[in-house]
């Protein structure tokens, strides 16, 4: 890898919401000892392209269309500071939208690099990490002095991948989409300039209060997780297949209302803990993470820029798991992301700050689903495959190095659409090998 340049961009003119604090919510303050949001795109390209699509010239209109965009999103702006309140021995965490150079963009080449080296082994190689932030091994803490925001161009011999990262306590999924949606729907305008106030989903922000934590020194309890040696694959299920997963996880309801999805994340469940050879008597669990702005009373626009995220958990034993076809688990997530109603999201909201207002946090950054479970993110009603940079529709989605745990599922829709779906998967090698031969989960995978 060799950086060929780097910039720093602002919002294009002053913004003055920007002189607000935007303090971090509950579950933000969470957030900040866990990787950040990593997204990244392949593209076609060839080096005889016009003189309009050069990397070049796109870099420039990317720098362009970023400023613009950071005049509606400011907050990606700047860092995090952490005030601290010595007579409470307590400290708080908030978004200085205007410390900091701005966000990050850099232009990078990997020489004898090719997409088919990225796209023919069956696992993800690791050489897709370093086209986001270099490679690096972040935290979301980490954005006290990194930017909130960052983005990578790497130069490939056939090819461009455009990495994005963003601070996981700046915002969730959906805002992460937001924001790289209005960014190509500014780059694609045929004058970037004319869409300085004009952009069809304005953010939104709410500053909520200062939440405090009991704690003097917030970086004494953040530390870098250990890595362990994963193995990341994309497995792919087409629309037919949805199908047949979708009327087996119905197969004994005359109300099927199990959906593809919610059926492809209890076979997914089932699958990962057979290969893992667990004990009968252990403990397995499936969290779901839902955005709960359609489902609080009243419903928020999608537009809401923050951390509007809830987490489904559906616990089992092994062998109650495993002694049932995957539709006994699909009725039970089912049931579970019907009873994510505006109490129960409130609940746990109130839970969360009652948490880290009085105990603290003991340590952040954990597991969430524990040693014998799975995390299932990402959205299938995302549209990535609709991010344009100058180089047509992307051929492959890939993640970097944030959120990779034993267990982390990530949901995208497929390259050719149609209701098809992609999972890509980071198990431990010896588990990945298992789920690989379990042929009950691979007769699904197109």
């Amino acid at each position: 890898m060799e950086l060929i340049s780097e910039y720093f961009v602002k919002p294009k003119h002053e913004v003055l919401a920007s002189k607000n604090p935007i303090y971090l919510a509950p579950i933000e303050i969470c957030m900040l000892g866990i990787d950040p949001i990593q997204r990244g795109l392949l593209y076609n390209y060839t080096h005889d392209q016009s003189t309009s699509s050069t990397i070049l010239n796109i870099i420039d209109t990317l720098k362009e269309s970023l400023s613009i965009a950071l005049v509606h999103f400011y907050p990606l702006a700047g860092r995090f500071v952490t005030e601290t309140f010595t007579d409470e021995k307590a400290c708080s965490v908030f978004i200085d939208c205007n410390k900091g150079p701005g966000t990050r963009l850099t232009h990078v080449t990997a020489p004898g690099v090719t997409k088919l080296d990225i796209l023919s082994p069956d696992h993800v190689p690791v050489i897709v990490k370093s086209f986001f932030e270099l490679g690096e091994e972040i935290l979301n803490y980490d954005c006290h002095t990194r930017p909130l925001l960052s983005i990578q161009v790497t130069e490939l011999v056939d090819g461009v991948f455009i990495g994005f990262t963003m601070s996981h306590s700046a915002g969730d999924g959906t805002s992460f989409m937001h924001f790289m949606s209005m960014l190509s729907e500014i780059f694609c305008s045929s004058n970037p300039s004319e869409k300085l106030l004009d952009i069809s989903r304005v953010p939104v922000y709410v500053h909520g209060p200062c939440n405090k934590l009991p704690l003097h020194r917030l970086e004494e309890i953040m530390n870098i997780r250990e890595i362990r040696s994963l193995i990341d694959r994309v497995f792919h299920f087409s629309a037919k297949s949805l199908a047949l997963i979708k009327a087996k996880a119905n197969k004994d309801r005359s109300n099927p209302n199990v959906s593809s999805f919610q059926g492809l994340c209890s076979l997914i469940w089932k699958s990962i803990t057979r290969a893992r050879n667990l004990s009968a008597d252990q403990e397995t669990a499936c969290i779901m993470v839902i955005n709960t702005r359609p489902r609080l009373d009243p419903p928020l626009s999608d537009n809401y820029f923050g951390n509007y995220i809830s987490q489904l958990r559906v616990v089992s034993k092994v062998d109650e798991l495993l002694g049932h076809d995957f539709d006994w688990a699909a009725i039970r997530l089912n049931d579970g992301v019907k009873a994510q109603d505006d109490k129960s999201i409130r609940n746990t909201l109130n839970w969360v700050a009652e948490l880290i207002s009085t105990v603290g946090l003991s340590s952040l950054g954990e597991d969430i689903q524990g040693p014998n479970g799975v995390v299932i993110g990402g959205s299938i009603r995302f549209d990535i495959y609709g991010l344009e940079f100058g180089l047509g529709k992307a051929v492959a989605v890939r993640m970097g190095l944030g959120s990779k745990t034993d267990g982390k599922i990530t949901a995208h829709p497929g390259c050719e659409g149609g209701g098809s779906v992609d999972l890509e998967v980071s198990l431990e090698e010896e588990h990945m090998t298992s789920l690989e031969m379990d042929h009950e989960f691979m007769c699904f995978v197109s």
